[in-house]
């Protein structure tokens, strides 16, 4: 396929040859054209991709494609989603892209700065308000380290109203980040970031919970990402050192000095990283401890309790 094919003027019939002008690019063929030359180059997915591009180009909703979907496209419009599939060719994440994620009801700003926030990381929140709400009504404090986005640090504050969060990331550019969504969501005032590394920007404090989406991907299998994430995703945000649990092994060793009396720590783990991460935990102290698994059955989230 050729972006020639692509334009207000011209198209191709079924068996290759050019219609006139009066067979125009509507939203519906283009929908499937891009689709379906995502889906030629390997890419899953594709066709909600398409329609995602799609949408965003011509500033409407993914079920406008379908209300308007004999509308005939002009050559500004075209050209307006050409730009953007030509990234997607190129494996940039959709995200990327269309500059945002939405995750747990809300939209988040994303792009290179920052890894962009997956729907299980969704099950990090759900574990966490669950031991927040067992806490009571009183102030909350909650401390996210790895914070990239903010999506975690955010969501918990506007969720729990009587918890204030402070946020910890390694990188700048990703706190930069943050920053632009704490004040576009409305969580100023609720949520702190801090750079460096894990504890060392929060001295002694304490909290009530401790939440984290480390690095917890294996360095040598980083590279054999699939494009859309090695190319794109900072590595920071991804390599967890040789077996990934090299963040994860600091993380919960030092959490019970830092977390007040029944206090809870909520990391994601990756797929296989349950036994490790409940060793882990109960060398650290913890009397309670599980993992949460994900919907294919997965490990994915360490929960560990405080008495």
């Amino acid at each position: 396929m050729h972006w020639a094919e692509l334009t207000g003027r011209r198209s191709i019939g079924h068996r290759g040859t050019i219609n006139a002008v009066n067979d125009p690019w509507t939203i519906g063929r283009v929908s499937t054209w891009t689709a379906r030359d995502l889906a030629s180059r390997g890419i899953e997915g594709a066709r909600l991709d398409a329609e995602l591009l799609v949408a965003h180009a011509l500033g409407l909703r993914r079920i406008d494609l379908y209300l308007r979907i004999d509308q005939p496209l002009n050559e500004a419009e075209l050209g307006k989603i050409r730009a953007l599939v030509e990234r997607r060719r190129r494996r940039e994440p959709v995200a990327y892209i269309l500059g945002y994620r939405d995750f747990y009801n809300r939209r988040f700003k994303v792009d290179a700065r920052a890894l962009v926030p997956r729907p299980e990381t969704e099950l990090v929140i759900e574990a966490a308000l669950a031991r927040l709400k067992a806490r009571g009504e009183g102030p909350l404090r909650v401390l996210d380290l790895g914070t990239g986005t903010g999506a975690i640090a955010i969501t918990l504050a506007l969720e729990v109203p009587s918890a204030t969060v402070d946020a910890v990331d390694l990188s700048e550019a990703a706190l930069s980040l943050a920053r632009e969504n704490v004040a576009a969501l409305g969580a100023e005032g609720r949520v702190t970031l801090h750079h460096g590394s894990l504890y060392k920007p929060i001295g002694d404090a304490r909290y009530d919970l401790i939440v984290s989406n480390p690095p917890y991907i294996p360095s040598e299998e980083c590279d054999a990402l699939m494009p859309d994430v090695a190319d794109f995703e900072p590595r920071l945000a991804l390599d967890g050192g040789a077996d990934g649990t090299l963040v994860l092994r600091s993380l919960v060793a030092g959490a019970p000095q830092h977390l007040l009396p029944g206090g809870s720590l909520v990391v994601e783990l990756g797929h296989d990283q349950g036994p490790a991460a409940l060793g882990l935990a109960r060398a650290a102290g913890f009397p309670t401890v599980g993992v949460t698994l994900d919907y294919a059955r997965l490990d994915r989230v360490l929960c560990a309790d405080l008495t």
